[in-house]
């Protein structure tokens, strides 16, 4: 079966610039790829007439889908929809029923209502107009040699209205997609050369259809199978073998077989046993209790955070002693165990989970270079601790020395 391939183009000069972050195109890849849609390229391009029509020729070539986000608002700079009637051919008319959503938005709001505002109701007589329930812009589908374009609202929440409410069903209807399928292990504790050295003649004899991708981050490693094929069924039970084989493999390193955060994993494990969790930050700022609590539903296990970022807070609310940190600093191992168990008795906690360390750019000693952190994870009858190095910028090591405590913590609790 023929593989079905789509091209996201973005438009927007702040996107080149990196003012502003393409969301956009990972949520929109992921929803094509839950369809059997094979995102062929992403490409940026800015508030150019010339560059998005170089971009649609270009992706047109070698994709059944086109896909466009942005430059649909009221103001000057957004340009897309008279370069895309310009396109495609035609003239603009009133939409009366986005004229009527428009004059609404504004005037249940007690606003007045701009003739710029008036203009995001006209389009293209040549396209399909995808209604917007959650904003002003419509989306706009055109037809040409085959292909379909679809180019809609730059703002994520209504991009995602457009994608959910039409283009999905409209995808599914006109293309004959093959089933496109994963499944994921997430592994701790062995680098990836290493990894792949163990499992090479498992990769060596996957089948043609079977793609094996190592995703590292953050310390852990991410295995990816992906499967193709005509039909879920015997797809997703050829697709099951092997992954059951690799994951067999590596049994002593798997953190989990599902494609999920490692403080998903965390919170997972807590509600199991029906405990509860807090964290004493130093170095890290409050960033393991913001990732714990993006989670929803955290608030059944996840009790609060000390910030302990300055010596007196450490000894204030959490109990370290002075001569402690007079004795070995507060990048310690002995520091952290004190904020374990400090941090035990303020939160009431069933485990707690402690860093302090170095992060940079500044800071380091020769003992104690730049990316230092000790970390510990306990209960109040038994401690753990580690050390890592770390050695990148400042945000970097914040994420590397976050992740590496929640599974410090998560290893604790299932040790």
């Amino acid at each position: 079966m023929e593989k079905i391939l789509a091209s996201l183009i973005t438009i927007g000069d702040e996107l080149l610039i990196g003012q502003t972050i393409d969301t956009n195109s990972a949520w929109i890849a992921q929803q094509l790829n839950n369809i059997g849609v094979w995102v062929h390229r992403r490409v940026a391009v800015g508030d150019n007439k010339k560059d998005i029509v170089q971009a649609l020729d270009e992706e047109s070539r070698d994709s059944h889908i086109i896909l466009i986000t942005g430059g649909l608002g009221p103001t000057a700079d957004d340009i897309t929809k008279p370069v895309l009637m310009d396109y495609f051919g035609g003239q603009l008319i009133v939409h009366e029923e986005t004229l009527h959503a428009v004059m609404g938005f504004f005037e249940s709001r007690g606003l007045p209502v701009l003739q710029r505002n008036v203009d995001q109701a006209r389009v293209p007589d040549s396209c399909t107009v995808l209604f917007n329930k959650r904003g002003t812009a419509p989306g706009m589908l055109f037809h040409k040699d085959g292909k379909i374009y679809v180019s809609m609202p730059g703002v994520p929440h209504e991009m995602k209205g457009i994608m959910e409410d039409h283009v999905l069903d409209i995808i599914r209807d006109q293309f004959q997609t093959p089933a496109l399928l994963h499944q994921t292990l997430l592994t701790s504790g062995m680098g990836e050369s290493f990894v792949a050295e163990r499992i090479k003649d498992f990769e060596a004899a996957l089948p043609s259809s079977i793609k094996l991708a190592y995703l590292p981050n953050f310390g852990l490693l991410k295995l990816r199978l992906t499967a193709t094929g005509k039909d879920k069924i015997s797809t997703a039970a050829l697709l099951s073998e092997h992954f059951h084989q690799l994951k067999a493999m590596l049994e002593d390193i798997v953190v989990v077989d599902e494609d999920i955060a490692i403080e998903q994993v965390l919170g997972r494990i807590l509600k199991e046993k029906n405990k509860t969790v807090g964290t004493a930050e130093s170095c890290t700022g409050g960033n393991i209790s913001r990732m714990i609590t993006c989670v929803p539903g955290s608030s059944v296990y996840f009790k609060g955070s000390v910030v302990s970022y300055a010596n007196e807070i450490k000894t204030t609310l959490l109990g370290v002693k002075e001569s402690t940190l007079q004795t070995f600093g507060a990048v310690s191992e002995e520091t952290v165990k004190e904020m374990v168990t400090g941090g035990i008795k303020a939160l009431g906690t069933d485990y707690m989970v402690a860093v302090s360390g170095i992060l940079g750019p500044d800071g380091g000693t020769p003992e104690k270079p730049v990316g230092t952190v000790w970390m510990a994870a306990g209960d109040a009858n038994e401690i753990v601790t580690i050390k890592h190095h770390f050695r990148y910028d400042r945000a970097r090591n914040t994420d590397m020395a976050s992740v590496a405590a929640i599974n410090l913590l998560r290893k604790f609790i299932t040790r």
